[in-house]
């Protein structure tokens, strides 16, 4: 009997908007992908069936490039891809080129920049000097910026620079201004030496590695606290142990791992790509008589299945570049990774941090690993090894890694990845101003059974995203359902290391912080996150970033609220007879928008002006609203960052202005903002918080911080009082796709509602 998806009215949303076809139901979908996948097959129809069948039932999906391409005749079917860059102008023109077919359908690229000369840098051939590093990083985003992906996604990019590099500090510091390379996820490639000599406190060398001079020697503790201090403010960079990873290279005859695919779970060769799948661990639970448990036996059948389904994949597939089809024929390399985990210890009554959690990790991704391993070695007897396989023979140089799962966990109604649940219910927008509440099915059952639903306790629900603070709720759900930011960051730590020693590749995770951690706290996941191994680190301090819309109130709440204090009333500063600025013309969908931002004797910003359209449009109306409250918000000391943080983004109409992407008339005047009132010294480009301090009117950040709560979360949870209550607030951005809450997880900001991520 051939299964009918039966698929949630979020999951057909998502198909509908990304993934089907003129005309084509969520069936004839994944019968289109099982029908071109079961091809190379000497029996494609028995196989076809049994690849509909897994996908029909979302007890497995591909990754979204699968989805979207396979059995159309155009696009390739990867998601991830490594582009090297080396330090010739052909090699950057070239990357550039093949970034952009890659991308145009659907792919996500990393590279690694770490062989550019720094910044400065003699050319021989021209007599002229390099423009560097981080220079060629913005050229590669702005390329990006520039390419729809098939009209489906948005350009996704990971750039990687060696700590070594005479650029660090400017690489560190690069996205501060939250503008620049918003497409590119950061990471430093960090080695052994340099973490021995943090250790040590010795001095650590930053060489050209074209000259291969030293150009600056620095302190490796000062550069050290640097990067910490860096990713508590902002997120990033994030940190890639290259040692470890090429310590785990299957194929180091061909060379190393320099980079990573942009969420950091995939390290590849040069020209490399992964196609990737998970399986939906939520759904491998057995309840009866017996009690409730993990259906082991079921996993391995379907692994079998999957790491077939997804060799095949390799052979069907197609590359925009022959260096690109050489390379992911000489290794075939594929990725089955994992969703659902947190819904499955749920149903299974296992805290997160519980370390029960982690031993049956150990267990489930074990048995996933060493099954695709035997499959593997399977079809290499049936099929051949793969072109560079050196020793055993192994039809597939890798065979599993964790990889974010936004989109296809949404259509499988799965908690995402590895990740534990964000929130337990929210409230989302949706079509003529409705709001509709979300809670998770889990908890529904729950109280349900054991006799505490309510509709107004999940309205309580909604309100914060968590149940921790609610009566009446046994100490045991509440303990099963703390949500990720009322886990401790060492618990997310050891959850992704359980998994990474069972990966052949690497995890995607987020670790998660509440406000209140410390710049301590992030060194010590840091070096806890090295010794244990891990291929990589993500670290993200709730609030840290102005896109996040859900945040835990706490501490961080408290910071907005003090900071709020006045010392005395704020009067808006007279404006002086005469006054200069600038005005820049931007294209908006609708007509030209004049912006004019005047600067006081200092320099700062002090008003904007916007003229658009006809006078007296609705158009021009609001614009000048905007303006007028803009410049009451800068002639009242509002820092310009504050305002660009909360018109950025605001999308209506897109249209493209001369390589920029404007999205709105709002976002046009943020992008002038951005570029004239912003774009003076490294200081002025830094968070909010800097900015905060420099005013006698707020009460410093750093001073918010010492009131916290000494310490950050440490340890297990034992008890319900460890846990805190995770809040929901609109804050300055939602999914451009649903209009719902986004989130900080599997490295990327994404979407629990719709299955939108930012990185693709």
């Amino acid at each position: 009997m051939v299964t009918t998806p039966q698929l949630t009215e979020n999951a057909l949303t998502v198909l509908k908007s990304r993934y089907l076809m003129n005309g084509e139901t969520p069936k004839d979908l994944f019968w289109r992908v099982a029908n071109a996948v079961a091809a190379p097959e000497a029996d494609p129809e028995t196989w076809a069936a049994q690849f509909y069948e897994m996908m029909a039932d979302t007890r497995f999906l591909p990754n979204s490039p699968t989805l979207f391409n396979a059995g159309t005749g155009a696009g390739t079917l990867s998601a991830c891809f490594v582009i090297p860059v080396e330090d010739t102008m052909e090699s950057i023109m070239e990357a550039a080129t093949t970034s952009a077919m890659i991308q145009k359908y659907g792919g996500g690229i990393g590279y690694s920049f770490s062989q550019l000369r720094s910044r400065g840098s003699h050319i021989t051939t021209t007599h002229g000097k390099a423009c560097g590093a981080v220079a060629v990083l913005k050229l590669m985003s702005a390329l990006s910026d520039m390419i729809t992906q098939g009209g489906k996604r948005h350009g996704a990019n990971m750039g990687i620079l060696s700590i070594s590099h005479p650029e660090i500090y400017d690489f560190i510091h690069m996205k501060d201004d939250y503008v620049t390379a918003q497409n590119f996820n950061i990471s430093i490639a960090v080695t052994d030496e340099f973490m021995q000599a943090v250790e040590q406190d010795a001095q650590w060398d930053l060489v050209d590695p074209s000259l291969h001079e030293v150009m600056q020697t620095v302190s490796a503790r000062e550069l050290w606290n640097e990067i910490i201090d860096s990713a508590w403010k902002t997120g990033d960079p994030g940190l890639y142990f290259i040692d470890e990873a090429n310590r785990n290279n299957p194929t180091p005859h061909l060379g190393r791992l320099e980079s990573t695919n942009p969420c950091g779970e995939v390290p590849l060769l040069a020209h490399e790509a992964c196609n990737l799948g998970s399986i939906d661990l939520g759904k491998f639970i057995i309840k009866d008589d017996v009690g409730t448990r993990f259906d082991f036996r079921s996993l391995e059948q379907l692994t079998r299945i999957c790491a077939r389904f997804l060799d095949n994949v390799v052979t069907i597939n197609e590359f925009p570049t022959t260096e690109v089809a050489d390379a992911v024929a000489t290794t075939r390399k594929t990725g089955l990774g994992v969703m659902g985990w947190h819904d499955a210890l749920i149903q299974l009554g296992i805290p997160y941090a519980d370390p029960a959690a982690v031993d049956l990790a150990n267990e489930v991704m074990g048995l996933i690993n060493q099954t695709a391993k035997e499959v593997s070695i399977e079809l290499a007897v049936e099929r051949g090894p793969y072109p560079g396989c050196v020793g055993d023979p192994i039809r597939n140089a890798t065979r599993t890694c964790i990889a974010p799962t936004g989109s296809i966990s949404a259509i499988a109604g799965a908690s995402s990845g590895i990740e534990p649940v964000f929130a337990l219910a929210f409230v989302k927008n949706v079509l003529d101003g409705k709001q509709l509440r979300e809670v998770n099915p889990h908890l529904e059952q729950v109280a349900r059974d054991r006799g505490f639903w309510s509709d107004d306790l999940m309205d309580q629900v909604s309100q914060t995203g968590s149940i921790q603070h609610i009566d009446g709720i046994p100490d045991d759900v509440k303990r099963v359902f703390a949500t990720a930011m009322e886990i401790p960051y060492e618990a997310h730590i050891a959850m992704q290391a359980a998994f990474q020693a069972n990966t052949d590749l690497a995890v995607s995770k987020t670790i998660n912080m509440r406000s209140d951690a410390a710049r301590d706290d992030v060194e010590k996941a840091y070096l806890l996150s090295y010794n244990a191994k891990c291929t990589g680190i993500t670290i993200y301090r709730d609030g840290s970033k102005p896109t996040q819309v859900l945040e835990v109130p706490g501490s961080r709440k408290l910071e907005q609220e003090e900071a709020a204090v006045y010392t005395g009333v704020r009067v808006p500063r007279e404006r002086p007879r005469m006054i200069r600025g600038i005005t820049e013309r931007m294209r908006t969908a609708q007509g030209n928008a004049y912006v004019t931002i005047n600067f006081d004797e200092d320099g700062t910003p002090f008003e904007v002006f916007t003229t658009i359209g006809k006078a007296g449009s609705t158009d021009q109306a609001n614009l000048e609203a905007i303006s007028r409250l803009i410049s009451l918000a800068l002639r009242s000391g509002i820092p310009a960052v504050e305002v660009v943080e909360q018109l950025r983004g605001i999308t209506s109409e897109p249209v493209w202005d001369q390589g920029r992407l404007i999205k709105s008339s709002p976002d046009a005047v943020a992008q002038v903002l951005a570029i004239h009132a912003l774009g003076g010294s490294e200081q002025e480009l830094r968070l909010k918080d800097t900015y905060a301090a420099q005013s006698s009117l707020f009460v410093s950040a750093e001073e918010l911080m010492t009131r916290s709560k000494d310490g950050g979360p440490s340890g297990p949870i034992d008890t319900v009082s460890n846990l805190q209550v995770v809040g929901i607030t609109a804050n300055q951005s939602k999914c451009p796709d649903c209009n719902g809450p986004v989130l900080m997880q599997e490295g990327c900001m994404s979407c629990p509602s719709c299955g939108w991520n930012k990185c693709g």
